[in-house]
């Protein structure tokens, strides 16, 4: 995955500060603020990772294309409670108008980079590297997926078009693991990278005689877990998914599964607390 670029965001961007505003901000009309410029600082009040900086930037710039901002932090940084992000100087109301609409991404992006970074931490030293999954914010996904690499993971596939993973559902309509797999060998070539889910051992050897390259172990137990990396023995990658959390991310890594990947990473996330404070003129 390439880095975040604006082409990523600014759309979202754009259509996210609408959705807040909408015809207009009453309650800073109020205040006839006119063309008054002020300071303010986005200020972590939680440990963490940072996540999302420059499109948090970008809501600011949106409404006021003159905004001076200094970063006083990095996206895949860590952060201390109380620490500064960075300095906004602008429109005061174009800083009020896009305030609650950058915490929200930067909140959300820094939550994803935090819960990452702890799962990460979970498998220091061990073979298994944490994946996240598709499970995103529709029409997030790319900045989601870049919060997941600030905090250490790495990026299953993107969408459907980049990797194949055979499913339950492919299965299925394939007629089996097996048909499945050399239905896509056929059509993508026998060099072809693929991956199927499992959800038994004799699935797992279905998948073996295929020739799968990476076999996903689906909401197995631990045991079940240990007996299919006996039976794969190193003849294809090993993904663990399904459940994985804090708790038990450790004794999976322990079991030298190549890949574990983790639907929480992107939809079950905290957001992370931020807040934007006005300094004194």
């Amino acid at each position: 995955m390439t880095e975040l670029k604006p082409e990523h965001y600014m759309d979202l961007v754009k259509r996210a500060l609408a959705e807040d505003i909408g015809s207009g901000d009453i309650s800073t009309q109020c205040l006839n603020l006119g063309e008054r410029r002020a300071r303010a600082v986005l200020r972590a009040k939680d440990h963490g990772i940072l996540a999302g900086r420059d499109v948090a930037a970008a809501c600011f710039h949106e409404l006021d294309p003159d905004v001076a901002i200094v970063f006083k932090a990095k996206d895949g940084e860590q952060v201390r409670d109380g620490a500064v992000i960075m300095e906004i100087t602008g429109r005061a109301a174009a800083l009020l108008g896009a305030e609650r609409t950058a915490l929200n991404f930067l909140q959300r992006l820094s939550g994803i980079a935090k819960y990452t970074y702890l799962m990460v931490q979970q498998t220091v030293g061990l073979k298994s590297e944490i994946y996240d999954t598709r499970k995103t914010t529709p029409g997030m996904r790319m900045l989601e997926k870049y919060a997941v690499r600030m905090g250490g993971g790495r990026n299953h596939r993107i969408g459907l078009f980049d990797q194949v993973l055979l499913k339950d559902n492919h299965i299925l309509l394939a007629g089996g693991v097996a048909q499945a797999v050399q239905a896509a060998k056929t059509h993508l070539g026998a060099e072809a990278f693929v991956e199927v889910e499992v959800e038994s051992m004799d699935q797992v050897r279905q998948a073996l005689d295929a020739g799968a390259d990476r076999i996903m172990l689906d909401n197995m137990s631990f045991t079940q877990v240990e007996e299919a990396m006996q039976l794969i023995d190193g003849r294809a990658e090993v993904e663990v998914s399904g459940g994985v959390t804090l708790i038990t991310v450790g004794t999976i890594a322990d079991m030298h599964v190549d890949v574990i990947s983790v639907g929480a990473l992107t939809h079950s996330a905290d957001a992370m607390d931020i807040s934007m404070d006005f300094q004194p003129e």
